[in-house]
């Protein structure tokens, strides 16, 4: 849940909300259906979406096979978690459950270029699963995941 809409809810527990409150609260309620019916779609979709991205990446650095398995798997991890901050609503579970951990293994496997092409690869095969608006909805954690994991000069040529 929402932290906002956690401490707005632990807040009334003792008087009713308030119109602002109220408003907050089904903002929240009413894009949660769409959260969720997106967190389905790429649940149910994760093998077409990073499939074609493997074979293009391994065309791309067929000797480094092994650092592609390695930046395959942070990836969906890091799509994983990102999925689940957008039900949450919740960057900080994004940052704290995977984003510190995971930076540190890019950086040790080395594999900061595969990543890096991964990452340009990503939208499109997104666009196949997802909506716009849905993709909207999963955006800024993707942004959120490639900034901390990608942390180079060349950030700022990445889509997002």
């Amino acid at each position: 849940m929402h932290p906002n809409i956690q401490t707005l809810l632990y807040g009334a527990e003792a008087r009713y909300l308030k119109r602002g409150e109220i408003e907050a609260y089904k903002s929240y309620t009413t894009s949660l259906a769409q959260r969720l019916e997106a967190y389905e779609l790429l649940r149910d979709g994760e093998i077409n979406i990073f499939q074609p991205i493997a074979d293009k990446l391994l065309r791309t650095y067929p000797e480094q096979q092994q650092m592609l398995e390695k930046s395959l798997k942070n990836w969906i991890s890091a799509l994983r978690h990102c999925a689940m901050a957008m039900l949450l609503d919740n960057p900080e579970f994004l940052q704290r459950r995977v984003l510190e951990w995971l930076t540190d293994a890019v950086q040790a496997h080395q594999t900061r270029a595969i990543d890096t092409s991964l990452y340009q690869l990503l939208p499109a095969q997104m666009q196949q699963i997802l909506t716009k608006d849905q993709l909207a909805l999963l955006q800024p954690f993707l942004n959120q995941a490639a900034t901390t994991m990608l942390a180079t000069e060349n950030l700022a040529q990445l889509p997002g």
